[in-house]
């Protein structure tokens, strides 16, 4: 059910029989499975879940204490659905799709009143219609009739609906329109508007699911550099509290270069969402100089709103970002976190009385979460050509630990795994994304990208980092027992690089105007003047210097404000011929 739809048009069928939190149970109800009802006088939103002979359960959307049995139920007889059309990007909703801000404006204070709804995307509003095809052409589903400008970054391509039969075209408009009037029409009848419906809970159709081979480009060096995430893929950010989650996501949100963000904040304290608000429309984008806002969709669905809304708003999201794949777009989709949403359908499945499963979660917590994520990948589009969906999930484990159920399931299915790390984040080490836990499984097929688009030796110099790091987690063992002088000297150098790789290349100042944004090209030179340290201190070291007199030269400590220069490829450069200037002068 459309919030652009007119409740008023809905009869009243069924009375509560009782109140249990967000789970409302009623009789006499005439409905189906995941129907969108109307509970109680104040006419609160809710989505049958369970109907068992004349007894119905609902989940209620909004918070239900004053409701109660004998009060009634109108059922809409339509699913959860949204509206999709030009508005939606630099739009802030909540769970269900109702524009905050339009909320704000029609009740004249922040404190949502219950039972109030808007559209999702405005009615009225008049958008510029340029036609993409002419009296005669024929359609199918997916094609593209008509281009809108919605932001400065953004076109918006109106669609022929994934659930129309399609044909000829007898007649189509151009110039100005509200999203519900009628732009195309077909020789079956059909009318083509701005604006289509559809289920949260159904995957739009698609075309065929391709391998990928692009990455998402996210201007971070740890996640570019060693565990890269490819645009359709799908990747998780598990962490304990504090261990920067958020700022992570974030991060992914502002640099990442895909064309579309939807960025989903499903039961996270409102002061991060409230940062999110203020900064992305004052931030620029990398790729366009445009308004970050002018190509991002936020849902707003925190700690303090109502839980029953949070096991909605991650398929509302998903949703949105299904429609923008349709258009050819690569949309990135960041979810923080889906340990709330666990626990939603775990709050929800416990008042159903339904059989736990492992630390009380429903049974159905593994297909819940495969379901949302398999809604990623890369597509070949109805229309014509290909879009993408790339999955962020932040996973919130009680007391980090990975071996909870959210965590597990999870690690199933991505292929992209940030771990993060409390430690790490203590030492102030930050992203705190931890090097010998993380993994990527695109690897491979992303390589050609970076070798054709970067450097030829991309891999190779990639995995001399990691070789590194896998030998400097080895030596710290024997480190923590006789200390780091009674290794032999050619292991103390490794600890040396090693060191420069994680303080100089894998830490990142996100708070920083330079070093928060790191383009693919910066992220190579800057592991490639490691190595060029490393190849020369090993040249000196063969040739007698001792490594003390090595790990002395001035050029070497420059290394750590590589990140932060401004103009870096100078810097870049003369550091290396420092480095081997004085490095060479030892012998």
């Amino acid at each position: 059910m459309s919030q652009a739809e007119d409740i008023e048009s809905v009869d009243e069928d069924g009375v509560i029989e009782s109140v249990s939190g967000p789970v409302v149970t009623a009789t006499d109800l005439d409905a189906r499975m995941n129907d969108v009802v109307y509970v109680g006088d104040e006419g609160l939103m809710g989505e049958v879940i369970e109907i068992e002979g004349n007894l119905t359960t609902i989940q209620v959307y909004e918070e239900t204490s004053g409701v109660g049995p004998g009060e009634p139920v109108e059922n809409t007889g339509e699913p959860l659905s949204v509206d999709l059309g030009p508005g939606m990007m630099d739009s802030i909703y909540d769970g269900v799709q109702r524009p905050l801000d339009v909320l704000e404006d029609k009740m004249g204070t922040a404190f949502l009143d219950r039972g109030v709804d808007a559209p999702g995307i405005d009615l009225e509003k008049e958008w510029e219609f340029t036609p993409e095809v002419e009296e005669g052409d024929e359609v199918e589903p997916g094609d593209v009739v008509g281009i809108v400008p919605e932001t400065v970054t953004i076109d918006h391509k109106v669609m022929v609906p994934p659930d129309y039969e399609g044909g000829e075209v007898t007649s189509v408009e151009s110039g100005e329109f509200t999203v519900e009037e009628t732009v195309v029409e077909l020789d079956n009848g059909e009318e083509i508007q701005m604006r289509q419906e559809w289920p949260v809970r159904e995957a739009r159709p698609a075309g065929d699911k391709e391998t990928p081979t692009e990455p998402l480009v996210t201007g971070q060096r740890v996640q570019d550099g060693l565990f890269p995430l490819a645009k359709g893929g799908t990747a998780a950010i598990p962490g304990p509290f504090g261990s920067g989650k958020t700022v992570t996501q974030q991060q992914l949100a502002k640099w990442s270069d895909a064309d579309i963000v939807v960025y989903i904040g499903c039961g996270e304290r409102g002061n991060e969402m409230t940062e999110v608000i203020e900064d992305f429309p004052e931030l620029p984008d990398p790729q366009t100089g445009n308004p970050l806002m002018a190509r991002t969709c936020l849902i707003a669905n925190t700690s303090n709103m109502p839980v029953a809304a949070r096991e909605s708003c991650i398929y509302t999201g998903i949703t949105i970002a299904e429609y923008y794949r349709d258009m050819g777009y690569d949309v990135a989709l960041m979810a923080d976190s889906t340990s709330r949403w666990a626990e939603a359908m775990r709050e929800i499945s416990s008042r159903l009385e339904e059989m736990p499963g492992e630390e009380g979660y429903p049974a159905y917590l593994a297909a819940a979460l495969s379901e949302f994520y398999e809604r990623a990948g890369k597509f070949q589009l109805l229309g014509g050509g290909e879009g993408s969906i790339s999955v962020v999930g932040a996973v919130s484990p009680p007391g980090g630990d990975f071996s909870e159920p959210v965590t597990q399931n999870t690690l199933r299915i991505v292929k992209t795994f940030w771990a993060l790390d409390a430690d790490l984040a203590e030492r102030r080490h930050f992203p705190s994304i931890n090097w010998n836990e993380s993994y990527s499984l695109y690897k491979d097929q992303l390589d050609p990208w970076w070798e054709s688009n970067v450097a030829d030796d991309w891999a190779e110099v990639r995995q001399w980092a990691v070789d590194v790091l896998d030998e400097e987690d080895e030596l710290q063992e024997i480190v923590q027992l006789v200390g780091k002088d009674a290794l032999p000297e050619d292991q103390q150098l490794t600890l040396e690089v090693a060191r420069y790789l994680r303080e100089a290349w894998l830490q990142q100042n996100a708070l920083h105007d330079v070093d928060t944004y790191c383009e693919p090209e910066k992220t190579y030179r800057m592991l490639q003047a490691i190595k060029t340290f490393n190849d020369e201190a090993f040249e000196a070291l063969d040739a007698g210097v001792p490594v003390d007199e090595i790990q002395d030269v001035d050029a070497a400590p420059r290394l750590n404000r590589m990140g932060t220069a401004e103009d870096w490829e100078d810097f870049i450069d003369e550091i290396e011929a420092d480095l081997k200037e004085q490095l060479r002068a030892l012998y």
